[in-house]
């Protein structure tokens, strides 16, 4: 019994095909400055904790920073997202922007002031969870501004547009920063930048029609009633989100793939960072520090690139399932190559083709949920799907600080990254198997 769907389930219209509907259009230009903001606020205060020189920071202290900003909202997402499912999305993403601008001046104010410790991880956490409730809200939205049989190449131009200007978000901060300097003060001023982001993708949102978002039957509690229903269906966030996901096999399929992805990624990513930060020196034209991680963005944003040419193509012609199933795979035999040859070359190329692979994995993940399920829980199953994708990437991250050395060289824990994307494969195949998908 074949493991992948028919081919037939998608058609390629191309991008500018896809560009001339209005609302797909207004969408797009709504996540791109989100994503940008997003990519430059991290990496503003990713440079402002490990890189900054009034600062040390520990593989521990990495590790709980991001736990602490990512997840209390991989908590409280899927309860949030029965908001998305009940209440105008068009309105949520207005506000939900808004209120993220207004966080992050607060968050980098924090840091010029040289505040440490958990009032600068609540405002990360503030900034972070906003964030992700607005990213929640653009996918559960994609469908209702275009064609469920073009869903695929939609994901593709919208996560790959969001993705690449999120690195080139990450990039300028870099920049930024190397202009207003390294200090409290400087990483706070590039920090505060990224406002603009927030500002422009409210003003895009605020373009569309009432309800032209969706939820189908969006509607405000405006009585006692109402309120109830709306509390009620909160506190089932996370209970709705998973029965929505069990009961569609492709749909747990992805789930399980990119849960295996995360994790391997985050595994990598907290040693290439201790690598950058204590390990590595600079060969020529590749730099160490800060400015490597640069190019590392760099790399990892030409791997996103090459993910939106090939997995259209990919998906018409193998399906979906075995599309996965490939991005995996390349994803885990990097993971092996990088093990076995730990240098700066090496890990700039493995943040390429990982960035590649895991995007594949994540573009038919996304399609996946989009078109598989209904649009009453699909803002639910979104948000219970960022939790996993923060949830996983944190634990990852927690492990390896805990086991890698201080500077972050581990043939071994790099080796366990390429078992988890082969522990991922399977479960993929074997969830897909229960429906004979």
């Amino acid at each position: 019994m074949p493991l992948a769907e028919p081919v037939s389930e998608t058609r390629k219209v191309g991008v500018r095909a896809l560009l001339r509907g209005r609302g797909f259009r207004r969408l797009l230009a709504s996540r791109v400055p989100a994503q940008w903001g997003d990519g430059f606020f991290q990496a503003a205060l990713g440079g402002a904790v490990l890189f900054n020189p009034e600062r040390q920071a520990e593989p521990l202290a990495v590790a709980a920073g991001l736990a602490v900003m990512l997840l209390p909202y991989s908590v409280i997402g899927p309860f949030a997202g029965a908001l998305l499912d009940r209440w105008d999305r068009r309105r949520v993403l207005l506000v939900a922007n808004l209120l993220r601008g207004v966080l992050i001046l607060l968050t980098a104010a924090a840091v010029a002031s040289g505040v440490d410790g958990p009032l600068l991880y609540l405002g990360a956490l503030a900034v972070v969870g906003v964030s992700r409730f607005v990213g929640a809200g653009l996918s559960a939205a994609l469908p209702h501004v275009v064609e469920p049989r073009n869903l695929v190449e939609a994901n593709v131009v919208a996560s790959t547009a969001g993705a690449a200007s999120a690195a080139l978000g990450g990039a300028m901060a870099i920049g930024a920063r190397a202009l207003l300097g390294s200090g409290d003060l400087g990483s706070g001023g590039t920090a505060a930048l990224s406002v603009v982001g927030s500002l422009v993708a409210a003003a895009v949102a605020a373009g569309f029609a009432a309800g032209a978002l969706g939820p189908d039957r969006a509607r405000l509690p405006t009585s006692r009633a109402g309120v109830a229903s709306s509390v009620s269906a909160v506190a089932h966030g996370w209970a709705d989100g998973a029965r929505a996901v069990v009961r569609v096999p492709a749909v747990s399929a992805a789930f399980l793939a990119v849960g295996a992805h995360r994790l391997a990624f985050g595994t990598s990513t907290l040693l290439s960072l201790l690598l950058f930060r204590y390990a590595f020196e600079d060969m020529g034209p590749l730099k160490a520090g800060f400015a490597g991680v640069g190019q590392v963005v760099v790399a990892a944003a030409a791997g996103i690139g090459v993910a939106a040419l090939v997995t259209p193509w990919l998906t018409h012609r193998f399906g979906r399932s075995h599309t996965i199933r490939l991005g995996l795979v390349i994803a885990g035999l990097t993971q092996v190559v990088v093990a076995c040859y730990i240098t700066l070359p090496t890990v700039l190329a493995c943040a390429f083709v990982l960035s590649t692979g895991g995007q594949i994995v994540k573009l038919c993940a996304d399609a996946a949920i989009q078109e598989q399920t209904a649009d009453a829980t699909r803002g639910r199953v979104f948000a219970l799907y960022d939790a996993l994708f923060n949830t996983c990437y944190v634990l990852a991250v927690a492990a390896a600080a805990l086991l890698s050395p201080p500077d972050g060289y581990s043939h071994w824990l790099l080796g366990g990254a390429a078992v988890l994307y082969l522990l991922g494969l399977v479960g993929h195949d074997l969830e897909l198997r229960r429906s004979g998908s």
